[in-house]
């Protein structure tokens, strides 16, 4: 009998012979294919029968499994830990085995609790990389993976009791000085420095002394994002408070040791919470983390509250396209009764218009 598929606990495993032109070329199998649903399974036959039919008529041939595509993967350290149980998983596998749907079945598998925008981040996204790296690199198949969609990102919410994609907060003016009037200089410093350039958190933090061009009122942040490293210009009340900061060498949490001097005085991009959230307290406001207080608040302000072109806000903002910020970062503010209201109307009853003949009729 050719491949069939039967569930065992809450995978569905295959069982039987792959054939070609009625006679048996592979098997007996009776193996999981490591798919939680009966598509995803079939996909999985259907695969395995390709390969052997290959394998038939051409012969063996070396197939570069996900484990070997690793190997020539340059992988950051946040990469390279995401990898890791995903290649426990389908490390032994070849490339021309693994599917898009499988890699988005991965997800429910190894973070259950997580919402689809992590499994698209934290598995889709590197392990796709890892193939289609393969592929430029060896000619490898190329894989192409369909995002998670709305009912799938719904349903998954549903599971796990919690919403997810919600909306940020972004920063304003009030908001800017009642932190400001509660934080040190620092961190008053850094909050104003991100909500007047959109810098990242990463990006500001990252700022030494030498990155300061005080003449011109230019600051320099590093790339990111796919971003170049730039000059950008702030305000010279904003560079004269950069200046009146005595730059701090923080410590390497992993290390220990100093690193170079910063403006802003913290080390990682994460420092900055605990302290944020002491001041948000102090001065008796909702906390907002940095990238809210700062990219989000930089274009709601400009494009929400001041009224500046979208194109003029994504350019200070140094976004390539103004759709991005404006689909993600601008932030209505408007009460949505106060919409509601611009459709009443006071409804009075006029005088009828009388024609000359009513008149008459109405004399007599």
């Amino acid at each position: 009998m050719s491949l069939e598929i039967y569930k065992r606990g809450r995978v569905y495993w295959a069982k039987g012979w792959v054939e070609y032109n009625g006679r048996r070329i592979a098997g007996p199998y009776r193996r999981s294919t490591k798919a939680s649903t009966e598509a995803g399974a079939r996909d999985w036959v259907a695969r395995e029968t390709e390969a052997q039919i290959h394998r038939y008529v051409f012969g063996d041939e070396p197939r570069m499994t996900f484990s070997d595509a690793i190997l020539i993967y340059k992988a950051s350290p946040k990469t390279a830990k995401q990898l890791m149980p995903i290649v426990e998983e389908i490390g032994d596998l070849p490339l021309t085995a693994i599917s898009g749907r499988m890699l988005k079945e991965l997800g429910p598998k190894l973070k259950p609790d997580a919402c689809t925008d992590t499994w698209w981040r934290e598995i889709v996204t590197p392990a796709s990389a890892v193939i289609n790296n393969a592929h430029d690199l060896k000619n490898t198949p190329m894989i192409r993976v369909k995002s998670y969609d709305n009912f799938e990102r719904i349903a998954q919410d549903k599971r796990r009791n919690k919403p997810s994609r919600v909306e940020r907060k972004p920063a304003d003016k009030e908001w800017i000085d009642a932190f400001c009037r509660a934080a040190d200089p620092y961190n008053a410093a850094l909050v104003r420095f991100m909500f007047e350039t959109a810098a990242r958190i990463d990006q500001a933090i990252s700022i030494e002394p030498d990155d300061l061009r005080p003449a011109e009122n230019k600051v320099r942040v590093k790339a990111q994002k796919g971003h170049p490293e730039s000059w950008i210009t702030v305000s010279p009340q904003m560079m004269d408070e950069l200046l009146a900061l005595p730059a701090k060498r923080p410590k390497n949490r992993k290390t220990g040791m100093l690193i170079k001097p910063r403006v802003f005085g913290y080390g990682s991009s994460t420092g900055y919470n605990t302290r944020w959230k002491t001041i948000c307290k102090r001065a008796g406001i909702p906390y907002i983390s940095a990238h809210p207080a700062g990219r989000h608040g930089f274009f709601t302000e400009l494009v929400v509250r001041q009224g500046v072109d979208p194109v003029t806000a994504a350019k200070a903002g140094r976004w390539s396209d103004p759709n991005l910020p404006m689909r993600i970062y601008a932030h209505a503010e408007t009460d949505e009764a106060d919409v509601r209201a611009r459709f009443r109307t006071n409804h009075v009853q006029e005088d009828p218009v009388q024609t000359p003949k009513q008149q008459k009729s109405k004399k007599e």
